[in-house]
């Protein structure tokens, strides 16, 4: 039986992501035919996977990398954080349009451009995005020493990803710039997917409800059927005190970076966090709204420049 294709187009995402169209799955198994295992017709006479099956998200990430950014090699360890390439590439696309205010409208381009990821993650996902699509330098971060290797195997294998990423191992779990960022530093842009729960159990009962709403049943067991080590998924205080502790440590970087970001995940966050920001003495901040399908999400950028400084930084 041949499968339906749905051809409706994701308009909420950027103009720029290359996944506004519906997966095209035929194509997508050309690229990477280990796909095909995990492909038949849901309910609607559509071809799908079951975004419930770790195995089958892994490996329909890894078809989309080969297929868009010519990612010959691409892998996680079992139980890290398996990203949703679509809303990673919609946060790397705001971003260079946030750039591009001050640089005369147009996006920069090249290794000129310098971005630092906070929690690049065993995934490496957006620093993989910013230098295949905009051919910009990362810095990747973790506190996890695990996630590291893998980014760096991630690397080692892709030749392009070579000399585009740099990563570094954060040993110090309670900063985030402190440590990180050298005196020699300075760069364009900060982001960052805090972890935004409190706890293990909060983090739990969101995969749990993430589950139901895919029609799964829940489950009891502590491991986390979407992915994710505590550090990717909690933290102490959840995600808004994560962004208080970036957020008093960029005040100690003014002149290192032109534009301080992060996602924000809770919107009841936002007015506290304009209220940090605004106590920080920022010249500027903005907050951009994203779309993926029913998900609204968003990031929070700050900056110490005045208008005449941030032009000058592409001088």
């Amino acid at each position: 039986m041949q499968l339906k294709k749905d051809s409706v187009e994701k308009t909420n995402l950027h103009p720029r992501n290359k996944h506004r169209g519906r997966y095209n799955f035929r194509e997508l198994i050309n690229a990477c035919p280990e796909l095909s295992a995990f492909v038949s017709e849901n309910q609607f006479g559509i071809e799908s996977v079951d975004f419930a099956n770790a195995g089958a998200v892994k490996m329909l990430n890894k078809a989309l990398l080969k297929q868009f950014y010519k990612i010959d090699f691409w892998d996680i360890p079992a139980g890290y954080l398996c990203p949703p390439i679509p809303g990673r590439a919609d946060y790397i696309h705001y971003l260079a349009d946030l750039l591009a205010e001050a640089n005369n409208g147009v996006v920069p381009q090249g290794e000129t451009v310098k971005v630092l990821d906070i929690g690049t993650g065993a995934n490496c996902i957006y620093p993989i995005i910013g230098t295949t699509e905009y051919r910009w330098n990362f810095v990747g971060s973790d506190i996890d020493l695990r996630s590291i290797q893998s980014a760096e195997k991630i690397i080692k294998a892709n030749l392009y990803l070579q000399s585009k990423i740099e990563l570094r191992l954060q040993k110090y779990s309670n900063q985030i710039f402190k440590g990180l960022i050298k005196s020699e530093d300075r760069f364009h842009l900060t982001l960052c997917n805090p972890p935004f729960h409190s706890s293990a159990a909060e983090a739990t009962s969101g995969t749990n409800r993430k589950l139901s709403n895919l029609g799964k049943k829940q489950s009891h067991k502590p491991a986390l059927n979407f992915g994710g080590q505590h550090n990717e998924l909690w933290c102490e205080g959840g995600e808004f005190e994560f962004i208080r502790r970036m957020i008093d440590e960029s005040a100690q970087l003014t002149k290192q970076c032109l534009w301080f970001t992060t996602l924000v995940s809770k919107s009841a966050n936002l007015n506290g966090i304009y209220v940090l920001l605004k106590r920080a003495q920022i010249q500027e901040f903005k907050t951009v709204e994203m779309s993926q399908g029913n998900k609204v999400s968003r990031f929070v950028a700050w900056t110490f420049l005045t208008k005449e400084e941030q032009e000058n930084w592409f001088l």
